[in-house]
């Protein structure tokens, strides 16, 4: 039986070879996909606006730093030289591609309507984002305040003087954390060139195409290796008894009263000195889904996991696989040895793409669908590079209430202490819920009682 990942190829090719096929350069018009940039494209696909995954980066500047005319010559540099960056993802004949475009990178002021501040302006734009469009993009806006910004303003600093914050945001399909993590350095050694720099050599543009080309033909060629008959019959039983649960579409009837489609609340605890285990966080969101649904369910999460094949460059794109964790809520604890141990089993099939996954689950008799109940990220803030714009380091911030693809989401950012956070659906959880299960999340992990947020 042939894999999705090899029929995915096959389909490809005969779509590379019947569409007129190169640009204006000779490179070709279309791209191959990688199992996370497939599963974007299809959710993307079946969304009824069109609505892709994106990932906002938030950066306060003290206002005037920021040289917008500067800043767009930087981001165009950025687009020149990374072939994902000028890609459009689109399901042609029924295949998600990439379709190669022109390197452009809209960097846009953003005015404020009447009784907004900066967080409201940019929650609102990333709501209108408008599908068709380059998949880098970059907004500037005001904070509104005069003084200093204080606990209310959109970084919570104290910092005196105004502030504005910079929003880079990309597409899902184009990045994963490793990509985010180059952008933030070569956007702002760019920028630091000035508007005048030489951008990229056609050689260098080429030789990045071909390289990113060869990435991802590795990273399907190590797919199509996870997508094995016993890997489909792990998936198969591991899922059997998941379960799906209905989904929001984010329903304005279903706002709380701040207008706000998603809430969020924060936690920071020390880092125990050993670490904190993958797996012991795996059961502290075990510990919030039990409270979210009850007990006696197999509740899915989802978690990102992977990085680019051994031969691969260090190209931008998307090269993480969500892996699947069902989780039994009302089963009492599982030992961190039983959790450690199906995690690290589920580990030795990671590469299992996603929609392979949720196939063998469908084949097993699993009523589960392919949704994710919850999401774990785990991000270490001591590889994020700072973003410098003329000489100025700006300040990472998070901004609250953007709507979220799923019921709920735990980010956990590792350093001297652990972030905590946890964000949720409005229109499945209520605040009053969601806060009492980041309650169970908070004290999983061995925090003292506390009030969240």
């Amino acid at each position: 039986m042939h894999s999705i990942t090899s029929q995915y190829l096959a389909r490809f090719r005969r779509l590379d070879d019947s569409v007129d096929g190169a640009d204006g350069d000779g490179a070709p018009a279309l791209l191959p996909v990688t199992g996370a940039q497939r599963r974007f494209v299809l959710v993307r696909a079946m969304d009824p606006a069109g609505r892709p995954d994106l990932v906002p980066m938030f950066f306060s500047f003290p206002r005037g730093t920021v040289d917008l005319a500067r800043l767009a010559a930087a981001a165009r540099r950025l687009a020149v030289l990374h072939p994902v960056l000028r890609a459009r993802p689109e399901v042609l004949r029924g295949t998600p591609v990439l379709r190669l475009g022109p390197p452009e990178v809209p960097v846009t002021r953003v005015s404020r309507a009447p009784g907004e501040d900066a967080a409201a302006a940019l929650r609102r734009v990333l709501r209108d984002w408008a599908p068709q469009g380059a998949p880098l993009r970059l907004f500037l806006a005001a904070d509104g305040l005069d003084g200093a910004a204080g606990p209310g303003g959109p970084d919570g600093s104290g910092a005196e003087g105004p502030r504005e914050v910079l929003a880079v945001v990309l597409e899902h399909t184009a990045c994963d954390g490793q990509s985010l993590n180059r952008i933030v350095e070569e956007l702002g050694a760019a920028y630091a060139a000035g508007r005048t720099a030489d951008g990229p050599s056609p050689a260098d543009a080429a030789a990045e195409l071909d390289a990113y080309r060869e990435a991802v033909l590795l990273q399907l060629a190590a797919e199509e290796r996870a997508g094995s008959p016993a890997a489909m019959a792990y998936w198969g039983d591991r899922l059997r008894a998941a379960c799906e649960r209905a989904r929001s579409t984010n329903g304005p009837q279903s706002l709380a009263q701040d207008g706000l489609p998603s809430g969020s609340a924060e936690r920071r605890i020390p880092a125990p000195e050993t670490g904190t285990s993958f797996p012991h966080l795996l059961d502290a969101c075990r510990a919030a889904a039990e409270v979210l649904y009850g007990k006696g369910h197999v509740v899915p999460l989802g978690y990102p996991w992977g990085g680019r094949p051994s031969a691969a460059a260090p190209v931008l794109g998307c090269f993480l696989n969500t892996v699947v964790f069902p989780t039994a809520t009302g089963t009492g604890p599982a030992t961190p040895e039983e959790t450690a141990g199906a995690w690290w089993d589920d580990l030795d099939h990671a590469g299992t793409p996603f929609d392979a996954v949720v196939h063998a689950a469908r084949a097993a008799g699993s009523g589960w669908r392919g949704g994710l109940d919850g999401l774990l990220t785990v991000d270490d803030a001591r590889r994020r590079p700072p973003l410098r714009l003329g000489g100025v380091t700006g300040r990472e911030i998070h901004i609250d209430g953007r709507a979220v693809r799923g019921p709920f989401a735990v980010s956990v950012t590792q350093g001297p202490e652990l972030r905590l956070r946890m964000v949720w659906d409005r229109a499945v959880h209520s605040d009053g819920t969601a806060e009492d299960a980041f309650a169970a999340l908070t004290g999983a992990l061995g925090a003292p009682a506390a009030a969240v947020g």
